[in-house]
């Protein structure tokens, strides 16, 4: 099983009313909760690791969890509340407002993490949730405490908005780049992480010494690239289609690469040290398709296996 780790919020999307104005229509979302979803709906055995509300809005993500077939069992309930984002819309640029003070998510707590399942054989962070304190810590904890024996990928999916405390952030992402066994960061990302006027493959070699076996650079639609622990570097085009919105792009092409790299038996700390150009280029372009039925269509609605 892939344990997906991190936020689960509500995206409150603006929508016209009969009276005129707009009201707000509650979608399930956020990155990591994005990939569980795109994961589950590939027909890859998936979990979801958060802290989630027992409000409506909180049995609403885990119906919609189960219903792309990813496993609610290490989900961590609480009665605070869920973490709203509403969206401002405006000549097609998004703005957020966070509602995210002492949400169910943010709170989580070293001590609240369960036990994780036999079958967890990998393990997927990112996103906001490593930026929001308290919780941030908890999951930096899991994974120094999991990531020895389990295989790691993380995305920052950096989001400077949400970071109160910037050296002790990157603290927690550099201790956390140097336990995964993938790094995947955007261009965006990398020049956060790395600031000054390097040329972007001189950082992703900053990020290869840190000590991930694979790191793979996004670029949006000038494709992908990976390198790999012997410094091979292999790329994968985006697929060029009709693009409605990028909602949730990135965090379904980490939902196509992490499904083939499952597939191929290719999902462990052993493999991933010494994995193929060939399979590791196979994985990037399936992530690319996977990425590319996303974009198509409105909002942060991955794919199932039968629509590729």
């Amino acid at each position: 099983m892939i344990l997906c780790c991190g936020e689960a919020l509500i995206d409150m999307i603006p929508s016209p009313t009969d009276a005129g104005r707009d009201g707000f229509v509650p979608h399930s979302g956020g990155a990591i909760f994005n990939t569980a979803v795109a994961l589950g709906r590939l027909g890859v055995q998936t979990g979801m690791l958060s802290g989630v509300s027992t409000d409506i809005f909180g049995h609403q993500l885990a119906r919609d969890l189960r219903a792309s077939h990813v496993d609610t069992s290490h989900l961590v309930r609480s009665r605070r509340h869920t973490t709203l984002a509403f969206v401002q819309l405006a000549d097609g640029h998004a703005t957020y407002t966070f509602f995210d003070d002492n949400s169910a998510g943010r709170m989580l707590a070293p001590e609240d993490m369960p036990a994780l399942a036999q079958e967890v054989s990998a393990l997927y962070f990112g996103g906001i949730s490593l930026a929001s304190e308290p919780g941030a810590d908890a999951y930096a904890a899991l994974a120094a405490q999991e990531a020895g024996d389990r295989a790691m990928m993380l995305d920052p999916n950096i989001r400077a908005s949400f970071i109160e405390d910037i050296q002790r952030y990157r603290a927690r992402l550099d201790a956390m780049i140097a336990q995964a066994d993938i790094v995947k960061v955007s261009d965006e990302d990398l020049n956060w992480i790395y600031p000054g006027t390097e040329a972007l493959a001189d950082k992703v070699a900053r990020v290869r010494e840190a000590g991930p076996s694979v790191v793979i650079l996004t670029r949006g639609g000038e494709g992908a690239t990976a390198w790999l622990s012997d410094g091979t570097e292999v790329s994968a085009p985006s697929r060029k289609v009709a693009v409605v919105d990028t909602v949730g792009a990135g965090d379904t092409f980490n939902a196509g690469v992490l499904a083939r790299l499952s597939e191929l038996g290719l999902l462990t700390k052993a493999a991933l040290s010494d994995i193929a150009p060939e399979a590791m280029q196979d994985a990037l372009s399936f992530g690319a398709s996977v990425a590319a039925v996303t974009v198509s269509r409105a909002g942060a609605n991955p794919p199932w296996r039968r629509e590729l």
